[in-house]
C-alpha cells in the first residue's frame, strides 16, 4: 500500500462524508481482521470532530468480518459519560445503540476503578531519563485499560490538535493518558510541565513526552492502528484523515494540523478574552482557553476565561482547590511539600498559572494573570490563585472595540503564536 493511500486531504482541503466513508473502508478492508475482535479507542466530548461519521464508516467496515466491537471512551481523568452524552457523541438515539450500531458495545474507560487495568510492564528509571532528556529518573509502571489487551486488535479513531502536554495530541495518546493507569499519567504530565505548556505546545516531531508515550505503547501486546483526522475547528468537517500505525497516521496528521490549527500575530496582545464553548464543563477542560493564548500574551498581561456556563475547577480533581493554581518554579523549588500529590494535578495547575517564578524572598511572581468570569464563586476562585470577574459584566462588543484586547470566540482548539 503506497504512503499516499494512506492519508486524504491537506491543509486547503474540506473533505465530503463520501470521501471519508470510502476512504475509511478501503483502508480497514486492507487490513486482515476477519475473525479477530477489535477495540475502538475514541475521545470523550471534550474533542471536537464528526464522530458519528466516523465511527459510522469504521462499522459498517468490519461488521460482519469481526467476533467483536467495543468502543472505548478516553477519559483520561475526565468525568465519565452518561447514557444522553453518549447517545450525541456517538451519533445514536437514546437508548438505541443496538438499533444504530448492531452488535457494538460502548465502554467509559474506568480509571478510577482499579479492576479496569492490566499491567503491561515498566519502563525503567534509566530509560525514562534517557527519553526525558534527564528530566526525570524514575522507574514507571505501565498500566491500561484492560479492554485493550483483552482484544485482537486496537484502533484509535480521533482528532489531532496542538497540546500542552506533548506537542500535539492524538495517535498513542488515546492510549496514554487516554485509558491508561495513575502513574503514566502523572510522569508524562509532569514531564509536560518541567517543559512547560508554553514551551511545548505545538512543538512538531517527537517531544520527550512522546517519546514516552510512544514507548509505554510499544509495550501494548494487541496490533495497533489508528484513523487520525484534521478537523476544522468550530465546524467538525474534516481537512485530513490519515491511518496505519498510530505512529505512522499521528505524525501524518500533525502535519496537516500545524498548519491549520495555528495563527500567528504580528505583536503581542496586552489581554485575552477567550470564549469558551459548553463542551468544556469545568476549568480542568476549559484551561485550554489559556494554553493555547498564551504564547501571544505581553509580560503583565491578562488572559481572561470566558465560561458562564462552568461551575466548578474540576469535576473529578477537588484537589487542585486546595493546592490551587501556581508556576512550575512554585513546586520544583518547594518540592518536599509537593511531590505526595499527584503530579498530574500539579501539572495542570502550572499549565493553567503559566510562566513564572517563586525564590523565599520574593515569592511567586508570574508573567501573566488569569483571571475566571465563570460560575464559579469568587470566593473559591481567589482561593485558588486565580483572579476573579463578574461574568454579567463582561461585555463581548465592548471588549472587540478595545484595541488592547484580543477576542477569541470557540477558544480552546486553535494555537496562536507570534511570529
Amino acid at each position: 500500500m503506497s504512503e499516499r493511500n494512506l492519508h486524504i486531504g491537506g491543509p486547503e482541503v474540506v473533505l465530503d462524508d463520501d470521501q471519508v466513508t470510502e476512504f475509511i473502508a478501503k483502508r480497514l478492508a486492507d487490513v486482515d481482521l476477519d475473525g479477530r475482535s477489535v477495540c475502538v479507542v475514541v475521545p470523550d466530548g471534550t474533542r471536537s470532530c464528526p464522530l458519528p461519521l466516523l465511527l459510522s464508516a469504521v462499522h459498517g467496515a468490519l461488521t460482519g468480518r469481526v467476533t467483536r466491537l467495543t468502543v472505548l471512551i478516553a477519559l483520561g481523568t475526565h468525568a465519565p459519560m452518561g447514557e444522553q452524552e453518549l447517545a450525541a457523541h456517538l451519533g445514536y438515539q437514546e437508548g438505541e445503540l443496538e438499533e444504530r450500531y448492531p452488535g457494538m458495545s460502548v465502554l467509559n474507560h474506568e480509571w478510577w476503578e482499579p479492576e479496569a487495568f492490566a499491567s503491561l510492564g515498566t519502563i525503567s528509571a534509566d530509560r525514562v531519563a534517557e527519553l526525558s532528556d534527564r528530566l526525570l529518573r524514575q522507574e514507571v509502571d505501565v498500566r491500561l485499560n484492560r479492554a485493550v489487551v483483552e482484544h485482537d486488535a486496537v484502533l484509535v479513531v480521533g482528532p489531532v490538535f496542538p497540546h500542552e502536554v506533548v506537542g500535539f495530541s492524538g495517535g498513542n495518546k488515546y492510549f496514554f493518558p487516554g485509558v491508561a493507569g495513575a502513574d503514566i499519567i502523572d510522569l508524562s504530565h509532569w514531564l509536560g510541565a518541567l517543559i512547560t505548556s508554553a514551551e511545548i505546545i505545538g512543538t512538531r516531531g517527537i517531544t520527550p513526552v512522546r517519546a514516552l508515550i510512544n514507548e509505554a505503547a510499544a509495550l501494548i501486546p494487541t496490533q495497533r492502528l489508528a484513523l487520525c483526522v484534521v478537523a476544522q475547528s468550530g465546524t467538525g468537517a474534516l481537512h485530513a484523515v490519515t491511518f496505519g500505525t498510530p505512529e505512522e497516521a499521528w505524525e501524518a496528521a500533525a502535519e496537516v494540523s500545524a498548519e491549520t490549527h495555528v495563527r500567528y500575530l504580528d505583536a503581542p496582545v496586552w489581554r485575552v478574552l477567550s470564549i469558551m464553548p459548553s463542551k468544556y464543563e469545568d476549568i480542568w477542560t476549559a484551561a485550554k482557553g489559556f494554553y493555547k493564548l498564551e504564547p501571544v500574551v505581553a509580560d503583565g498581561g491578562e488572559v481572561v476565561l470566558y465560561a458562564p456556563h462552568v461551575r466548578r475547577i474540576s469535576e473529578m480533581h477537588p484537589e487542585i482547590e486546595q493546592i490551587g493554581y501556581h508556576c512550575r518554579d512554585y513546586f520544583t523549588k518547594q518540592w518536599d511539600k509537593f511531590k505526595h500529590l499527584h503530579w498530574g494535578v500539579l501539572a495542570h495547575s502550572t499549565h493553567l498559572r503559566g510562566a513564572g517564578t517563586w525564590d523565599e524572598e520574593h515569592g511567586e511572581r508570574c508573567r501573566v494573570t488569569v483571571t475566571l468570569a465563570t460560575g464559579i464563586p469568587e470566593d473559591v476562585v481567589r482561593a485558588a490563585n486565580l483572579n476573579y470577574l463578574d461574568p454579567s459584566e463582561v461585555d463581548v462588543e465592548a471588549f472587540r472595540a478595545d484595541p488592547d484586547t484580543f477576542v477569541v470566540p470557540e477558544a480552546g482548539e486553535v494555537l496562536f503564536r507570534l511570529r
